[in-house]
């Protein structure tokens, strides 16, 4: 089959590999129909993240089930899907609790978390490609209205649009909340559209790129150049001095000022300073416990020194961590087929595996309007 293979730094290439194949009696096949790629496909793309050349990359996936192991009784050949970024056993201590992000079995190195084509995360390959082997098939797999309406919201489902949910859970967001968003990308604006379904009062999205902050006023959020505007002073302003009332971080180790400099701390101290007393911050942005890329000696080894003092001083409780996809995606399905919710009006291209490498480069590059890239391995 056809996929996108990683093989090394700024370097990847759609090749000729094997076809997936039933392993375990657990295991489905899915032809897949959309791929998407994923600010954190960047971290390994551009050596921030370790990952062995030759793995397939890909963790956004959806498509149509081509075959099922024996084992596999809820999910028949044919079914449409949305496949969880996460990858999950569904009988370890911690699925069982629901954190389906720390399965406690799926990952061979026994670190707590599993996915697909993405490091650290075990040997599965990833879904940029025309066929995937989804594990644990009958827990993992969400089943899916047939046909192809919604394919643009459905393919959200896998990743970014609980992970923005998670963020305003992890922030407590409810009714009459005011709500600032730092990063208006993929998750950032999942994030201001999830805190608005919630019935947040106001949504303030912060970042510098244009074409990000325009998509954020289709969500009915205030956007906030940074570059041009302190943003702590604005929401101050906003709120007649109080600060929000909830924070989300859709930012992460990778922070960069208007100068483009690198500040792995800089989007925590903003949170904290615009968050008012007793608040709620949610932080859904990646921080690895490594990277020897980083900005500063601290941050290589994971030791991020942000405000923490101002936060206990202030009251402001935090969450922090993988989103459990499966917690929200059932109910974010229905939110789309109903409406309510529309997550693919981020959507700027859509392409065959063929132009995975010209995708890459223009999303690492944030070149105008490259926002969100789908790759439909059937197009050609």
């Amino acid at each position: 089959m056809k996929a996108v293979v990683y093989r090394g730094p700024f370097e990847i290439a759609t090749e000729e590999v094997e076809d997936p194949r039933i392993e375990k009696p657990s295991d489905a096949v899915i032809k897949v129909t959309t791929a998407n790629i994923c600010g954190s496909d960047l971290h390994p793309y551009e050596g921030r993240a370790p990952l062995d050349a030759g793995m397939v990359l890909g963790h956004e996936n959806m498509g149509v089930v081509v075959e099922v192991g024996a084992a596999v009784e809820r999910v028949k050949v044919g079914d449409r899907v949305s496949v969880p970024f996460n990858i999950a056993c569904g009988t370890c201590r911690n699925c069982d609790a629901g954190w389906t992000n720390a399965c406690l079995r799926a990952n061979p190195s026994g670190k707590p978390t599993a996915g697909y084509g993405y490091p650290m995360m075990g040997p599965y390959r990833g879904g940029q490609a025309e066929y995937l082997r989804v594990p644990w098939a009958e827990f993992n797999l969400l089943k899916l209205p047939p046909g192809t309406e919604y394919e643009n919201d459905f393919t959200m489902l896998s990743d970014i649009f609980p992970t923005g949910y998670h963020g305003t859970e992890l922030a407590g967001v409810r009714p009459g909340d005011t709500v600032a968003v730092y990063g208006a990308g993929p998750v950032g604006l999942m994030a201001a559209h999830s805190a608005m379904l919630r019935g947040a009062a106001q949504v303030f999205v912060v970042d510098k790129e244009a074409d990000r902050l325009a998509l954020a006023e289709k969500f009915e959020a205030s956007p906030i150049n940074f570059a041009q505007t302190d943003p702590t002073e604005a929401i101050l302003e906003a709120t007649g001095g109080l600060g929000a009332d909830c924070g989300i971080e859709a930012v992460g180790y990778q922070a960069h000022d208007a100068a483009g400099h690198e500040h792995p701390e800089m989007v925590l101290d903003k949170l904290v300073e615009a968050v008012r007393s007793t608040g709620r911050i949610g932080v859904v942005g990646v921080y690895n416990p490594e990277d020897p890329g980083a900005a500063t000696e601290g941050a290589k080894k994971g030791r991020i020194g942000f405000d923490y003092g101002s936060v206990f001083d202030k009251n402001i409780a935090m969450g922090h961590g993988q989103c459990p996809v499966k917690r929200y995606n059932r109910h974010l399905r229905d939110l789309i087929v109903a409406g309510r919710a529309r997550p693919g009006a981020i959507v700027s291209h859509e392409l065959p595996l063929e132009e995975a490498a010209r995708a890459y480069d223009q999303f690492d590059k944030r070149i105008d309007g490259w926002t969100k890239v789908l790759l439909h391995p059937a197009a050609a």
